[in-house]
Parts: C-alpha cells; structure tokens; sequence
C-alpha cells in the first residue's frame, strides 16, 4: 500500500473521490475511499450476478477474448 501525499489526503477532504496522474506513464488513477469503493463494488457485483456473468458455463467464450 502506498502513503498519500499531502496533496492527495486533500483532495479527498474535498469529495469522494480524486485524480491521479503518473508523470512517467501519463496514466490517470481514480483514488476512491474504502468505503465508497465497497459500495460500487457491491452494486457491481448485483449487475453482473442478475445478468449470469458469473455462470461457470460461460467460461467457454473465454477463448475469443483477445489476447493482450
């Protein structure tokens, strides 16, 4: 886990959420709090049951996805 800087804790003290870019990628991050994040993740988890995509039958289309 990494330690917030300064700047980070506050723009969390702002809002529930914050950006974050990585100057060597360029690469943008969302910083979420915990609690926030559990929450989407749960909502989440409600979507994707309701719609089957946690069926072990569908585990055979995993081989048209695209290799990275």
């Amino acid at each position: 886990m990494i330690e917030l800087t300064e700047e980070q804790r506050q723009e969390l003290d702002n809002s529930e959420v914050a950006k974050a870019r990585d100057p060597k990628t360029n690469e943008t991050y969302i910083l979420v709090r915990a609690d926030v994040y559990e929450r989407m993740r749960a909502v989440i988890d409600g979507y994707t049951r309701r719609a089957g995509w946690h069926d072990p039958e569908l585990d055979v289309y995993e081989q048209y996805r695209k290799k990275s």
